[in-house]
């Protein structure tokens, strides 16, 4: 690309978004390396400045100049000092670059050393984080939101409330996952709240509106340039109604349940708004809410940046909306930027999808058990999968066996509740469990008009579920030996996985495995390629289906697969995500062609350009086994992924697939936590006095042989949690020693 335009600044500073924290994750290592990507290709002199050391954008060589320091305005500001950018680039970095970048504003830092922003302007910045300012702004062009004031003291947000009533919502303004936020039902939670929500803005305001409960809501990732081009990317659904933060809700895109008329009315709102709010050159996301009886549609918000949700609508479309941006802020309108997307389509082209995403967001309640884990405007998930299929059903299942909860169907896990009553309290809160006790109220004859009233769920939703569940109960009156060809093969095309069918069969997985492949039951792997097919892409990206013609054929040439980590979680994280990307760079140095596996959107690892060939797929063996088979590479790595590839190790081992690195054998010394003891004492080194134990009782037993205060520790877990999964070791730690560094023989 021509990189003479006048405008273009010679050098930026690119803001990071320091830790990660929940509601601001590694989908913002991901917008920051594109966005430097794309400032190097365009041959601006890139600086970073970032906190975090496990990302990918903080790695020596991808910015021209890396400043691991706090994202904070005294040392940003010696940064320009030093460096003299020309611009700031800080609508990749999430809430924590935009509001350092306010600042920096506020103080007259920029003018002081004749510094722009690029990619929104303070102003436009003002006008979309700010509560009132969005609110007025909405007014004067015609666009409903909802009831509402700002509060800016605890004695005006009570002389008001009477506007809205209980329950009120409470968003703090220039906050991060709806922090600070959440829904008040009596003055008690009110007060509390406010106080909070004041004392955690930067700007001291917070938003209190009219409850919005049980409406639907949809997002739109929304593009515009300066020319005033502007391109609705992807259309978001939530399958939880209003009240559930959308990072909490399980969401779907495109979305499913619009009319077209209703369609067509929030894209000509998102372009109004966008324009309104003087974004124009760049990336935002678009928040509306649609009453399910009466149709009204408000709008909820708006976010001037890149976002989790931008994350999720690149890798739902192969539209790579961060870097996208990144040149439009350099001053580029969408029709200069040819071959951007598909390899043959211009960044004007608005995606259409032939398929469907199903994103599940990911949890940590067992490790932080006094949390509340009722679900509200507050995000309180760490992480998140995506799932990509031919409909909503083969997408819904393949992101629950994604997730790594141990649970591989609607129906795997879930508590036994026969009480009616019990059953519906358990649908009507709003939790991370709440989709499996909506399957469970299905197996209990529970009507969906019955189901939608107590959630809130829209019934096309739940019609789907509900086909779920009844192709399951037809599944228990057969065996393996006796069911259906018919049946097996549209159960396998709704997304039931061999894991699930063994269960319900009570039969080994391979039994099931062989069964499918007798009747030729194999996935073929589909492109995403952003145009639902109208035009020729050239995207390495690939997702499965057991419908359709395959459209990757093997790569040729000598090829490594390397499988990545799945969703973050406690005790395993973005650090991962950085060895896979940095095992795929070190064999392209090499010479090699290479495969990525992942089905997590926000990182590096699943972007279109990071390996040769992307499967946006669960980490699971049978999805793992298919991708082997289908590339026949010449290895595999596990070893890079953390916890959740390790596990596979063994297994694909014995089905004879050639895998790189540390060898299953010596993972298995290493995890199991048996054979680990057992080689310390083989070795005569110092460790404490342990044993393992498979079963409740045996542990018992060996907990009283070896006495208290004991250590605990599972086989093959990340961050000492995790799947149940024996063996379990038993640690004895006597007084003074220093948990499991002890070095004295007990």
């Amino acid at each position: 690309m021509s990189s003479s335009r006048p405008d273009k600044p010679e050098s930026v500073l690119v803001i990071g978004s320091g830790p990660i924290v929940i509601g601001q994750a590694c989908e913002f290592d991901y917008s920051g390396v594109q966005a430097l990507k794309a400032l190097r290709e365009e041959g601006v002199r890139t600086i970073l400045v970032n906190s975090n050391p496990a990302t990918i954008m903080t790695d020596p060589g991808l910015a021209d100049a890396t400043y691991i320091e706090p994202i904070e305005s005294w040392a940003i500001e010696a940064i320009i000092e030093k460096e003299k950018p020309e611009a700031v680039l800080p609508t990749v970095g999430g809430q924590t670059a935009l509001n350092a970048a306010m600042l920096l504003q506020r103080e007259g830092v920029l003018e002081r050393h004749g510094v722009r922003l690029i990619g929104a302007s303070p102003e436009a910045i003002e006008r979309a984080e700010d509560r009132d300012l969005f609110k007025a702004l909405m007014g004067r062009h015609g666009l409903a939101t909802s009831s509402s004031f700002i509060a800016h003291s605890m004695e005006e947000g009570f002389a008001r409330l009477d506007e809205v009533g209980f329950p009120t919502i409470l968003r703090p303004s220039f906050t991060l996952g709806g922090a600070g936020g959440g829904i008040a039902r009596d003055p008690a939670q009110f007060e509390r709240m406010l106080e909070h929500g004041l004392a955690i803005s930067p700007v001291h305001s917070v938003l209190v509106e009219e409850s919005l409960v049980g409406w639907k809501e949809f997002e739109l990732e929304v593009i515009r340039d300066r020319a005033d081009n502007v391109v609705i990317v992807c259309s978001i659904e939530n399958l939880d109604p209003m009240g559930v933060h959308t990072g909490d809700s399980v969401t779907v895109a495109p979305a499913q349940t619009l009319s077209d008329k209703e369609y067509q009315w929030m894209r000509d709102w998102a372009k109004k708004i966008i324009r309104a709010v003087g974004v124009d050159t760049g990336g935002s996301n678009i928040q509306f809410a649609l009453h399910p009886g009466t149709g009204r549609m408000i709008v909820i918000e708006m976010n001037p940046r890149v976002s989790r949700s931008s994350a999720l609508a690149s890798k739902a479309t192969g539209y790579p909306i961060a870097r996208v941006a990144t040149l439009l802020a350099l001053g580029y309108t969408l029709d200069e930027l040819p071959n951007r997307i598909t390899g043959t389509t211009p960044a004007a082209f608005e995606p259409a999808l032939d398929y469907v995403v199903v994103k599940i967001p990911r949890w940590s309640f067992d490790k932080f058990r006094e949390t509340d884990p009722t679900l509200s405007t507050h995000m309180k998930s760490i992480g998140e999968v995506m799932a990509i299929g031919r409909t909503f059903k083969e997408s819904l299942q393949k992101a629950l066996r994604s997730v790594e909860i141990g649970r591989y169907g609607l129906l795997d896990g879930v508590p036994p509740l026969k009480d009616r009553k019990a059953l519906l309290e358990k649908i009507s809160i709003p939790t991370w469990e709440r989709i499996f006790y909506v399957a469970l109220a299905f197996q209990h004859g529970m009507t969906v008009e019955e189901v939608s009233e107590a959630t809130g769920i829209d019934a096309w939703f739940l019609a789907q579920i509900a086909d779920l569940v009844a192709t399951e109960n037809r599944l228990h009156f057969f065996r393996p030996e006796t069911c259906p060809d018919d049946l097996l093969r549209a159960a396998v095309q709704d997304g039931f996985c061999d894991r699930r069918l063994c269960k319900i069969w009570g039969v080994d997985e391979a039994e099931v495995r062989a069964m499918r492949e007798r009747l030729d039951l194999r996935p073929v792997y589909l492109g995403v390629d952003t145009c639902a097919a109208e035009f020729e892409a050239k995207t390495p990206y690939f997702y499965s289906s057991y419908t359709g013609r395959n459209e990757a054929e093997p790569m040729a040439g000598k090829k490594v697969v390397v499988v990545g980590s799945g969703p973050n979680r406690v005790g395993q994280g973005i650090e991962f995500d950085y060895c896979c990307c940095q095992a795929v760079f070190g064999l392209k140095d090499e010479g090699y062609e290479t495969v990525m596996v992942n089905c997590n959107p926000e990182t590096v690892s699943t972007d279109f350009d990071t390996a040769g060939r992307l499967y946006f797929e669960p980490v699971t063996l049978q999805d793992v086994k298919a991708i082997l088979d289908q590339e026949k590479p010449d290895g595999t790595i596990l070893t890079f992924g953390g916890q959740t590839p390790l596990k596979l190790a063994g297994e694909l081992d014995r089905m004879g697939y050639p895998l790189l690195g540390t060898s299953p054998s010596a993972i298995n010394r290493a995890e199991d936590r048996k054979e680990f003891q057992a080689l310390c004492e083989k070795l005569k080194l110092l460790s404490p006095r342990g044993a393992t134990a498979v079963s409740l009782e045996e542990a018992r037993e060996k907990a009283h042989e070896l006495g208290f205060p004991l250590m605990v520790r599972p086989s093959y877990v990340t961050g000492r949690g995790g799947e149940r999964g024996p063996p379990v070791a038993l640690g004895h730690l006597s007084p003074g020693c220093r948990g499991d560094r002890c070095g004295r023989r007990l």
